[in-house]
């Protein structure tokens, strides 16, 4: 078996919403790294900052701002040009670390009117809300969605709103996150017994199951380990999802540089130090 820093991966299917891929010949630990990296650490745009200037819709100002930040927003095209607010110099907001968007709707009528994600005005062509990406193109790579429902307006009623988008990652907020889920199995037949099925012949087998028809379950296999990693990479639109994978595996091997060149300038003090 080849050593755990020389895997294999095999590309099983990618589509606007999800990438299927194998990873083999590496260690659990470094699978479930790379699907927490992921998760937590990839970079995405999301709206932070928001200044309500009226609202005499029935929601609060507080729940309207929970609302716009978790409305993802496309950031494939800037998310690695813009810096952290935290490090950029300005002393509020700039083109460098923020994309400014605006919202004004007034409900004049006797119906109802629905304020979406669609009467979110960018500054920024490139940040826009995923459900309004290349909807003037004929030919959308993500396919079509529906505007998503921010607040209800009856007659009389107004909401006017500036708010700004940061880059940011799902350690510090959730909004950030750019996954709807990332999972992987690794012992899709149960030969490892790691799950106790009460019933074994009542579970539904797994779509990369090797069993024959009439089999509930592999042998167990008590010598075995994990070498096979079937992950699934679901995104929630703010990036593709083969960009969340490379981007994924970009920072953990940056972690672990940091890591190793950190380690090394802690042994060369040390040994300074005994000579």
């Amino acid at each position: 078996m080849p050593y755990a820093n020389q895997p294999s991966v095999t590309l099983t299917e990618l589509n606007a919403e999800n990438c299927k891929f194998q990873l083999e010949d590496t260690d659990l630990s470094v699978a479930n790294s790379i699907r927490r990296v992921m998760i937590a650490e990839t970079p995405t745009i999301a709206i932070d900052w928001v200044q309500l200037d009226s609202n005499s819709t029935v929601i609060s100002d507080e729940f309207i701002s929970h609302r716009l930040g978790l409305i993802p927003l496309t950031s494939d095209e800037m998310v690695d040009n813009m810096q952290y607010s935290r490090d950029c110099t300005c002393t509020d907001f700039c083109t460098d670390c923020s994309v400014e968007f605006s919202l004004d709707v007034n409900c004049t009528t006797d119906t109802t009117k629905h304020v979406t994600t669609s009467d979110l005005i960018s500054t920024e062509p490139k940040v826009v809300p995923v459900t309004s990406r290349d909807r003037e193109n004929e030919a959308n790579d993500y396919g079509d969605s529906d505007d998503i429902l921010i607040v209800k307006l009856r007659k009389g009623q107004h909401l006017k709103l500036r708010a700004y988008a940061k880059k940011g990652f799902g350690k510090e907020h959730a909004k950030w996150n750019p996954t709807a889920g990332v999972a992987f199995e690794y012992d899709p037949d149960n030969a490892l017994r790691h799950t106790i099925y009460p019933k074994p012949d009542e579970w539904p087998k797994s779509e990369y199951t090797e069993l024959e028809e009439d089999e509930s379950q592999a042998p167990y296999d008590y010598a075995a380990k994990p070498n096979k990693f079937f992950f699934n990479v679901e995104s929630c639109g703010s990036l593709k999802p083969q960009n969340i994978v490379t981007m994924g595996v970009s920072i953990l091997k940056k972690k672990l540089s940091d890591l190793q060149t950190n380690l090394s300038q802690e042994l060369q003090n040390d040994a300074l130090q005994i000579n």
